[in-house]
């Protein structure tokens, strides 16, 4: 059973704080939290990620970034990046954590492109590809038990 999901991409202020709070919504039952690879520490969520949550009904305005520590990933049973690079990454950086990371959007083979300094609009079709990752997740998470 997973009981515990972090999902992590690089300064922790974008993809998932997006995809953290989509997680929590639909999986309330499921501790559900985000961290970086390179994380911009203490800094909220980048405004067009709290913008673009807040259309969709979530507010992310409380979330603060943190780094990927070896005691964030031993804590998690299921770990979502956004692209291979950083599955490979936190695999070689926290070798017990194989078989437990996958890509946010491995159902469409996939990677999620990083919206940092991007566009608003870069920011809509960030989130739109972020929330069918977690809607395929929240299924397969489901279909476990």
């Amino acid at each position: 059973m997973i009981s515990r999901v972090l999902v992590v991409c690089i300064g922790n202020i974008c993809r998932s704080p997006m995809a953290e709070g989509l997680l929590r919504q639909a999986l309330p039952g499921v501790q559900t939290s985000s961290a970086g690879l390179a994380a911009m520490l203490g800094h909220g969520a980048d405004p067009n990620a709290v913008r673009v949550m807040a259309d969709a009904g979530i507010d992310i305005t409380a979330h603060r970034a943190r780094m990927l520590t070896d005691a964030v990933a031993r804590d998690a049973d299921l770990i979502l990046v956004m692209d291979d690079k950083q599955k490979q990454r936190v695999a070689k950086e926290y070798p017990y954590t194989r078989g437990r990371v996958f890509r946010l959007a491995e159902s469409a083979k996939r990677d999620i492109p990083d919206p940092y300094r991007q566009s608003p609009e870069m920011f809509d079709a960030v989130f739109a590809l972020v929330q069918t990752g977690v809607d395929d997740w929240v299924k397969r998470i489901n279909s476990i038990g």
